[in-house]
Formats: C-alpha cells, structure tokens, sequence
C-alpha cells in the first residue's frame, strides 16, 4: 500500500515538476518583493518625517504599500499563467467583466476605497489627530482602504466607513490655532460692589496667569440670574488635545475657587427667597 502511494506520488511530481518549480519561485518572488516594498516604504516614511512632518504622503503610504503588493502579485501571477499556455489577455478580459458585476455588488466597499482617497487627498485629517462629526469625537488611530479607527473619549476603538466620513462635517480640533474655555461661575446676590468688580479682576489675573491660554481673553458680568450673579470666562488655550484641554480647564477651576474662597467672595447655589406682606 505505501509502495502504491509512493509511486503514485513521485509520478505526479515528475510530471508536474515544472510547475512545481514555478509555484515555488513565484511564491519566493512574491515574498522577497513585499519585503522590498515594504522595506522601501519605511525608509520613504522616515525621509518625509524628518523632511516633511505634514506632508499628505504619510497618510497614503499605508493604502500605496498595500496596492503595489496586489500590483506584483497580480504581474507574477499573470506571467506565471502566461509561461503555461493561458491566454491572459482573456483572463484580463473576464476579470474586467467580473469586476464590472463585483462593482455593482460592492458600490458600499468601493465607496469607502474612493472615500479613504478623497479624505487624504483632502488632508482633513492625519493619524494622531484629535476630531469630531456628527456628535462623536476621538483620536485618530489607523487610516485604512475601508475604514478609519478613532479612539473615542471612552478609550473605544471605532471603525468609522470612510464613505461616511467623506459625506460628513469633520473638525479638525487638533489644526486649530486653539480650544475654547467658557466657564461662568455664580456668586451670591449680597457680594459688595467691590467684591463684585474683584471677581471679574480675578478671572483676568488666573487667565493672564496660566501660560497656555492665549492673549485675548475675556471676563464680565453674565447675567443676573435667579439665584446668582453670573460672572463668566472666556479664553483659549494652546493646548487642543483632549487630554490636555481637560487638565488646563481643571487647573483654571481650581484656581478660580481658591482665589475666591481666599478673597471671600460666595458662590452661590440655587435658593428660594419668601418674603411676607404686613
């Protein structure tokens, strides 16, 4: 029985030994030149960093890596059926009619290929970037051929169709010249006058303070409220990422109640006043 199999085995090797070999070299081929691809497309990515830390290429070397691997397999490949007697040029032929009724059957998915193009083309947005659309916001993480990945507050990973993307209203947080703070802070109706004006002062001295807000900041009486004087801060910090954003508005908070508490100024908190006739 081993025998029988053995014999069966080394018939089929000696009569399909070249296109053994062809398979081997082809799949060796392909490898080696993926590697140069890639290889080639780091050393490309290093040279555009240290040249050039926004140019658009960065963005389009992860989808330029992927379509000149598919460009050499389908080269070899081609050339391998052409070296056995196919006629390539009808496989073409009939890859072309395949890829018309594949077209209509994936218009979501070529959708999204064009998209990732458009947004990167476009330069809306770059890998690390903080942005937001449609109510949801996050870091972004990947920029694929299908998809890109955010990184939302909650620290979830999001596939987002770039098809959707394209379509949509995107703000680049991270491209602004800076993030606004607006805090409005409530003090007690009985405040003096003086420690009414102080409170303004204060908001501008913390704000003039803090090295990371910009110049141009502004604070003034709000409103007068039901239970409150409303004063309030306006300013921009330097600082767009959502992390650090975060931190600069704590550390303005924090300050805002330390001085108050330091100057005696009360804030206040919502109360009801009941005042008998007679």
């Amino acid at each position: 029985m081993i025998d029988v199999i053995t014999n069966a085995v080394l018939k089929f090797l000696g009569s399909h030994v070249k296109l053994i070999i062809g398979v081997v070299v082809n799949l060796v081929l392909i490898w080696g030149l993926c590697k140069l691809i890639d290889l080639f497309g780091r050393k490309l990515v290093y040279r555009l960093r240290t040249k050039n830390s926004d140019s658009p290429l960065l963005n389009l070397m992860p989808i330029l890596n992927r379509i000149a691997k598919a460009i050499i397999v389908f080269i070899l490949l081609a050339g391998f059926l052409q070296s056995f007697g196919y006629n390539v040029a009808s496989l073409i032929a009939g890859f072309g009619i395949t890829g018309l009724a594949v077209g209509f059957a994936a218009k979501e998915a070529i959708g999204n290929v064009f998209g990732s193009f458009g947004l990167l083309a476009d330069r809306v947005y770059k890998i690390g970037e903080y942005i937001k659309f449609n109510g949801f916001a996050g870091t972004v993480e990947n920029i694929n051929l299908r998809s890109t990945t955010i990184r939302d507050d909650d620290g979830f990973a999001v596939n987002v169709p770039n098809n959707l993307l394209a379509n949509e209203e995107i703000v680049n947080v991270s491209q602004s010249n800076g993030r606004r703070i607006d805090l409005k802070i409530g003090i007690e109706y009985n405040t003096s006058n003086e420690k009414i004006d102080r409170a303004c002062e204060i908001l501008r001295e913390i704000a003039r303070r803090d090295d990371t807000v910009l110049e141009g900041e502004h604070a003034f009486l709000e409103n007068l409220d039901d239970s409150a004087i409303t004063v309030r801060l306006v300013c921009f910090t330097s600082k767009t990422s959502w992390g650090e954003y975060i931190y600069v508005k704590s550390r303005i908070i924090r300050e805002i109640i330390h001085r108050y508490r330091e100057e005696g100024i009360e804030f206040a908190f919502p109360s009801t006043s009941v005042y008998m006739a007679g």
